[in-house]
């Protein structure tokens, strides 16, 4: 039997995710995502859409490509998708989905869509990518680079 530090998970960590978040059609927030650790498909992290990391639990399911994490605003369902781009060597990483935010915040019953990203250098080959990625992925890489620029590596 593998111990959990011996399976292998699609979902890069530690890592650091640019994530947009938008509610009921209007975009809300931009911020960082952590992912500290995947163990057992226990996800424990951060998010931080306002100067401050909010803890985050969930669980990753790692033959569906299915994350789902509650933050003490909102609860966030999503799926992964690998984008590779094998010009640049990079591998991009989408997670994307949707969220219900809940007490106390003030938008508390609204539903709305969210999308992370982050990347890593491509070893190996490519994974066949056959769509580009949604727009949001590029501007969520974009707003990460300037904020490790700004501010160091998180």
């Amino acid at each position: 039997m593998q111990t959990a530090q011996q399976t292998m998970v699609s979902i890069p960590f530690p890592s650091v995710w640019g994530i947009h978040a938008a509610i009921a059609g209007r975009p809300i927030v931009w911020g960082v995502l952590t992912i500290n650790s995947i163990t057992d498909n226990r996800v424990i992290g951060t998010v931080n859409f306002r100067g401050t990391p909010i803890p985050i639990n969930g669980s990753w399911d790692e033959n569906t490509k299915q994350i789902r994490f509650d933050s003490s605003y909102a609860t966030f369902y999503g799926n992964l998708a690998i984008f590779d781009d094998p010009q640049i060597r990079i591998r991009h990483f989408i997670l994307n989905g949707r969220l219900i935010m809940k007490p106390p915040s003030l938008q508390a019953g609204e539903y709305g869509t969210w999308v992370a990203t982050t990347d890593r250098t491509l070893t190996g080959y490519p994974v066949s990518s056959s769509t580009l990625p949604p727009v949001g992925v590029f501007l969520t890489s974009n707003i990460l680079s300037q904020l490790q620029q700004n501010y160091g590596r998180y």
